[in-house]
């Protein structure tokens, strides 16, 4: 009802031409300012993805050969940029880069500048560089964890050979790296793709993609026959890359003996490796690290220096101009959503796991695939299909508030599933039998027996939920109503807004989500089961 339904609306307002409705999608192909649209979303992603494989892969062969004081620490922090929400990162690059950022500011300050020097707001560099903070973390975990496994006999009998370094790089090791490689380039290139707040909040008005467009077209322009058949392109493009991408997995695959990546590291040793580790840090801290502590830093940091104002605004019981509630009701409704979809999800995520690690029919082995569909569609298509599907009776839940946990759940509940089956299909039957002769009954088995085991993995899905609900931003964009916004839509509003105390408060909500989604990943990290090119 609330995945199919909207999409077949979707695609039922596309193809069906209401009177005076938007353009269908022969119109959409001759005009000329949506192929652009498609045109730079493509050319955007390639150029991320490029980028982002030029400053990960440093970073992943440190983490796969070396072993050094901090490493599980730095290793962390990495991937703490890919858990932010969009508009934290794009609340960090201002507060780093924009015209009241921290470095603009000390130069302007330092060299006695009337303007700012660093000018690259409303420019594709300031989105290339988002998305590479953004991503780096898919390439170093995925293709760091599959380099780590890789055999060292293998580089070694290259070498014994004769082969020069370069050569047992280019001739041995990046054609066993090829799979980890095409599946990182794929993840990114899909996500920069589907880049909605980056776009919509460091591009301005001069870029767009597809999703951003979607947006403009609904709500700007009313125009929803346009944006559903936009809508139906992106779907299009998300499921030729995973058709692509698991194509591309078949043909790369390689036979080997997964190593175990203890025996592949070792200590640095030369002033080669340290240069190496020295220069790895320099790039976390640099182009990682800055922008979140710039964030922090302009938080606390008015007009006549460190100033709490900005947070005590946030948790006052005024209204202005830019809401109809105060802002500490968006941060109690922000909590909310997530607590009902942490919930929510939860009772589904762990009835359809245990469904899916009992039954080995075909029925499940069709059913799994189905249910993770929600990952392929995009939020703000989502979000779109919830307003066609549900402004009319009998299904008018337009302006329910309900509408918000449920989007919040389809893009959260497929992460619980994944987060839960593993452990549950490593559960011996034999454990479940062994408490049926005990005379338990299957809801004793399960509370006494099944959910111990399963607990770890119910916390780790319980985190994805509460964080990926706490930072949603495309879907709730379309759905959440005027009195009931949420942190993000709180930090958009208040950067669309000229002033320095609506800048000020953006920087302070920015630090509030930062602060949740870290301290739930840093959880993550502590709790979780480790795999190979696990994210």
């Amino acid at each position: 009802m609330f995945f199919f339904y909207p999409l077949w609306r979707i695609l039922e307002v596309s193809l069906v031409s209401p009177p005076g409705g938007g353009a269908g999608l022969p119109g959409i192909i001759a005009e000329p300012v949506y192929p652009r649209v498609i045109w730079f979303t493509a050319w955007q992603a390639a150029a991320s993805t490029v980028l982002t494989l030029a400053a990960g892969l440093p970073g992943a062969y440190v983490y796969a050969r070396y072993r050094f004081f901090g490493k599980r620490l730095l290793y962390a922090l990495t991937a703490v940029p890919f858990v932010l929400p969009s508009v934290v990162v794009a609340s960090g690059f201002k507060a780093l880069l924009g015209p009241r950022g921290v470095l603009n500011t000390w130069a302007m300050g330092a060299f006695h500048m009337e303007a700012p020097p660093i000018r690259i707001e409303h420019t594709i560099w300031f989105i290339l560089l988002a998305h590479v903070f953004y991503n780096h973390a898919v390439v170093v975990r995925i293709v760091g964890g599959f380099w780590s496994r890789l055999p060292p006999s293998l580089a070694q009998a290259a070498r014994t050979l004769g082969a020069s370094p370069l050569k047992v790089f280019t001739g041995v090791t990046l054609p066993l790296l090829v799979p980890a490689l095409a599946a990182a380039s794929m993840l990114v290139f899909t996500f920069c793709f589907s880049s909605f707040g980056v776009i919509l909040i460091l591009g301005g008005p001069r870029f767009a993609t597809i999703e951003v467009e979607i947006y403009r077209q609904a709500v700007h322009l009313f125009d929803l026959k346009t944006a559903g058949v936009l809508s139906l392109i992106q779907i299009g493009f998300a499921l030729a890359f995973l058709g692509f991408y698991t194509g591309l997995m078949r043909r790369t695959a390689h036979q080997f003996s997964p190593h175990p990546h203890e025996l592949s590291q070792r200590p640095p040793s030369s002033a080669k490796d340290y240069a190496l580790l020295f220069g790895n840090g320099m790039v976390v801290l640099a182009l990682l690290v800055a922008p979140m502590a710039a964030l922090a830093f302009q938080s606390v940091h008015g007009p006549d220096g460190l100033t709490l104002d900005y947070y005590r605004r946030l948790f006052e019981n005024t209204t202005d101009g830019l809401f109809i509630v105060s802002p500490l009701k968006a941060l109690v409704s922000s909590v909310s959503f997530a607590s009902a979809t942490l919930v929510v999800s939860l009772v589904l995520g762990l009835a359809t796991a245990i469904h899916l690690s009992r039954d080995k029919g075909v029925f499940s082995r069709i059913l799994d695939p189905v249910l993770m569909l929600p990952l392929a569609t995009s939020a703000v298509t989502l979000g779109l299909g919830f307003v066609v599907a549900f402004d009319e009776p009998p299904l008018n839940l337009r302006r329910s508030v309900i509408l918000v946990p449920i989007a919040h759940t389809l893009v959260a509940y497929p992460f619980v599933v994944r987060s839960l089956l593993p452990s549950l299909r490593g559960i011996p039957s034999s454990l479940r039998e062994a408490a049926y002769t005990l005379g338990a009954s299957p809801a004793r088995t399960f509370v006494s027996v099944i959910l111990p085991i399963v607990s770890r993995a119910l916390a780790v899905g319980a985190v994805f939920a509460f964080t990926m609900s706490i930072g949603e931003f495309g879907a709730t964009l379309f759905v959440a109503r005027p009195a009931n916004p949420t942190m993000t839509l709180a930090v958009y509003r208040y950067l669309s807004q000229p002033g320095d105390l609506n800048y000020g408060c953006a920087m302070a909500m920015s630090t509030l989500l930062m602060a949740v989604t870290t301290a739930g990943f840093l959880f993550l990290e502590r709790v979780r089961f480790t795999g190979e090119g696990e994210l």
